[in-house]
Parts: C-alpha cells; structure tokens; sequence
C-alpha cells in the first residue's frame, strides 16, 4: 500500500465485440472509443483527487494507447499480467491491482468483465461508466473527499459448487442450458434454458434478467434473488415473450418463477452447460450436481449519482483544481 490515492482501470478490449452483438442486432464497440472512455475516466479521477492511476497492458493497447502522451498530473502505472484475450487476464490484472493498492477500480466491460474482476478480488470497490463522471466519483472515493462506505452497496452474487469443491460466482445470472455446449458465443435457444438463479430480475432488462423480472421483479437492493424453471414449448408453462438479445424476442415456456431467500440453495443437475453472467463456461456431464445460493457477498458497488449528491453536499468541488494541462488539449474529453 501507498498511501496515495489509486484508481485502477480495467477496459476490456473484448466487450462488445463478439458474435453475440451481430447475432442480434446490437452495435459494436470500437476500440478507439474504449480509449476515449479510458482517457475521460482518467482525467475524471485526477479531477476527483487520485494522484495515481494504474492500468493493464493488453494485445490491443487500448488503455495504455489512452494514457500514453495524457496530460494530465497524476502517475500512471502500467502492468503486465501476459494478456492473451482470455478472461483470466481480466481476473489476474484485478487480482495485481488489489496487491498494489488500489482503491477503487473502474471497470469498463460488461456482466463477464465484472464477474473476472470478482474472481481476482472478491469485494473490490468498482464504480462503473459513464467514463468521465464515473472517472470523477472513483477519485473522489480514492481521496477519501466522499466516504466509500455512505456511496457503495454490497452487491448480491450467484455462488455455486459441487459438493467437496471450491465455489465459484456468477453477478447476474447463473443458466442451466440442455444440449449446448461450453464456449458456445450465439444467443440463447429458449429452448434450451432450464434452470435461472437471479440476483436481478430486470423487467425491463435484456437476456435472461427479464424472464424472472417479467414474473418475479427483483432489483439490486432487494433483499432476495429469483429463481426460474423453464420447460420446453410441448411441456407446458407460461410461454412468456422476452427480448433474449437485443432486438431479438423469443418465448420462453416457464413453469415456476419466484422469490428466492438469501443463502436459499438450488440444484442443477447435468447433462448440459451452466452459463454465467451470459457466457458458457461450465460443462455439466450426466449425474452431475451443483448447488446454486444467491448470497450478498459480491463487489462494493460505488453509486456514481449517489457520490455526487453526497459532493455537492459536502461542497467537495468546491475550489477543487481543474486537472493541469487538460483544457483546449483534448476536446471533448473533460
């Protein structure tokens, strides 16, 4: 540890990239708006008070191309974990992070990035885009001008394992899925779904959050997950229409949605892929079990509106200096 404010910044160079994005009929996220992301969130933690930023060296240099010629007064850091775009990377820069003391992370990426954050460090402080003013209440938390504790909410988690085994997380969505299988990158066959462990059941949400957010709404600060059973369209049940990617809807056959108590546990049982937080990642062979509990023991969530209400309160901007050398030099930017 330091002792100097220290945010880190974790930008995936996958995240909205995949064939899942052109599948549905989602856009694209280009690189070079990464980069613009990274650039304004660095410029918004100098503004907040960090006095360091550290950021990972990856393939396709997105933060380090951002924070390269910056100028902006405050340390940058780079490290090197052998990124080789593969999610463990995210979780190892995360895990590096935590050892050098960072404060807080901003983390630019989607349910996967985050949950490979979580891997590497199990309760990090993160705060999410938009990149400026998330940039700006992450340095803020970092200086300890705003209080971590009176901004940041204990996120809930799926945690699951086999009987004897380590467990493993998912944030979002844990999915049990019947003939698919691992690393599998198109969007869900309704189908295929049978089993759904929520810590958040959006309704008004994209993927596998709305088929319990439809039937059973479940926001972050509840305190309770959803658990949803889902059949095929022969068997019966609620055939529930749902935007399973973006601008894509297919009915989903559900034969039970309900609350599910904190620490409750569920039982999957294979043959199939148990996918997480959107991505198929584990293999369930004939007979195999797992047992799934929704528990609140995931990241510290920095509310970036929250942080700046509790700013404006504590007049915390108040004849606080504009970050040097960033006005007229990057338009657009600040």
């Amino acid at each position: 540890m330091t002792g100097r404010p220290t945010v880190g910044i974790l930008a995936n160079p996958a995240s909205g990239r995949d064939v899942r994005r052109l599948a549905a009929r989602a856009g694209l996220s280009t690189l070079e708006s990464k980069r613009n992301q990274v650039m304004r969130a660095v410029i918004g933690a100098a503004a907040g008070g960090a006095e360091r930023i550290v950021v990972p060296k990856d393939p396709l240099r997105v933060a380090v191309g951002a924070v390269e010629g910056l100028a902006v007064q405050v340390d940058v850091e780079t490290i090197d974990v052998g990124a080789r775009h593969a999610a463990d990377d995210t979780r190892r820069a995360a895990q590096r992070m935590r050892e050098l003391g960072c404060d807080v992370l901003i983390v630019l990426g989607g349910d996967g990035t985050n949950r490979a954050v979580a891997q590497g460090w199990p309760a990090p402080p993160i705060v999410a885009i938009p990149a400026t003013t998330a940039g700006l209440a992450a340095g803020l938390v970092a200086s300890h001008a705003v209080a971590l504790a009176e901004v940041a909410t204990r996120a809930k988690v799926v945690r699951f394992g086999a009987t004897g085994e380590a467990e493993d997380l998912a944030l979002i969505d844990a999915v049990h899925l019947i003939d698919d299988d691992a690393g599998n990158l198109m969007p869900f066959d309704a189908e295929r779904i049978r089993t759904i462990v929520l810590t958040r059941a959006d309704p008004a949400g994209v993927g596998v959050s709305p088929i319990g957010g439809l039937l059973e709404p479940c926001g972050p600060e509840d305190e309770f997950g959803v658990l949803g059973r889902c059949t095929s369209h022969d068997e019966g049940g609620r055939a529930l229409l749902v935007p399973i990617s973006p601008g894509l809807f297919r009915r989903v056959h559900v034969g039970e949605a309900r609350r599910l108590a904190l620490g409750e546990s569920v039982t999957v049982e294979g043959s199939g892929v148990l996918a997480l937080d959107g991505d198929r990642e584990r293999p369930l062979s004939p007979g195999r079990a797992l047992r799934l509990r929704v528990v609140r023991e995931g990241p510290l969530a920095i509310d970036v509106g929250r942080t700046m209400a509790v700013a404006a309160r504590l007049g915390a901007m108040v004849d606080r200096p504009v970050p040097r050398d960033t006005l007229g030099q990057l338009p657009g930017c600040c």
